[in-house]
């Protein structure tokens, strides 16, 4: 992971530690905080409602912090959704900071691995181990490049091909590029049994360069130094959701302001607006009994 998109792994980290504090919170990481203190470059960032001066106004703690809230929250309901169907194995690809096998209710047998480059996964685990942390579920991390053959590692590490997986992959496909994210789809389908369960995000390529000077771009390159728009792939994006159809998977794409209704709380559509553009994909493989 390069720096560019380890500080993104902190920004998100940041948000879920301010939404754990709100009083209507859609998810609680109790770890976030921790991931985002250890690192120099986030040190003096904000982990509390109280420490934004201008609460759900300001543009990066605010607005896209809420964003990053409800993202945590459609996803992590649809990881339960696959637990309720039966499903036991877990893959969060390009997991990052990632405290899920530690914060939900796994059911005893879940298995959840976690993908990602060595330098992050040894950062979370000094952090994690600092503070005592127990996963609820078993945990695998497994170090490797998405960009290479991470499935020859994961297989290794003992998933079951012929078992239904759920897999997550929340914040990655964005900064990949086009022909590297049609890669990785098509080797998830390989190694997904019938019942398996797909959750992403990508983004209109079409509308990004549109709303470079929303606030939520502006304010974050300006604040933070994380200039979004220049780590995001400039490819144009294939349709991933039409391709895994293609493939026999049910599929359904979402705007985030779908959830922001479903949940009554989150950000709401604005002029010129940087979310707008960014949309959730569900994907199921047909089989095993399973519905979509």
């Amino acid at each position: 992971m390069d720096a560019g998109v380890g500080v993104t792994a902190l920004l998100v980290a940041a948000a879920r530690a301010i939404e754990t504090h709100r009083p209507d919170a859609l998810a609680r990481d109790p770890y976030a905080a921790h991931f985002v203190r250890a690192a120099p470059a986030s040190a003096g960032w904000p982990l509390r409602p109280e420490e934004v001066p201008d609460g759900d106004a300001d543009p990066v703690w605010g607005r896209l912090g809420r964003y990053f809230g409800l993202r945590t929250r459609a996803l992590d309901d649809a990881l339960r959704a696959a637990v309720s169907s039966g499903t036991r194995q877990f893959v969060l690809l390009g997991a990052g900071l990632d405290a899920r096998a530690f914060r939900l209710d796994w059911p005893p047998g879940c298995t959840v691995w976690e993908v990602d480059r060595p330098g992050v996964l040894a950062f979370k685990e000094r952090v994690l181990d600092s503070t005592g942390a127990v996963p609820v579920a078993r945990r695998v991390p497994v170090a490797a490049d998405l960009c290479e053959d991470w499935a020859t590692a994961l297989l290794d590490a003992g998933l079951d091909p012929a078992a239904p997986t759920g897999w997550l992959a929340e914040g990655l496909l964005l900064y990949l590029s086009a022909d590297a994210e049609r890669r990785l789809l098509v080797k998830i389908g390989e190694l997904s049994a019938p019942g398996s369960t797909l959750a992403y995000e990508v983004k209109l390529h079409r509308e990004v360069r549109a709303v470079r000077h929303n606030p939520v771009y502006t304010a974050t390159r300006k604040r933070l130094g994380i200039d979004l728009l220049a780590l995001f792939d400039g490819d144009p994006r294939p349709d991933s959701a039409a391709d895994l159809a293609g493939r026999g998977w049910r599929t359904r794409v979402d705007s985030p302001y779908d959830h922001t209704r479903r949940y009554g709380r989150g950000p709401r559509p604005e002029p010129d607006d940087a979310l707008a553009v960014n949309r959730w994909v569900f994907a199921v493989k047909p089989g095993g009994g399973r519905g979509s």
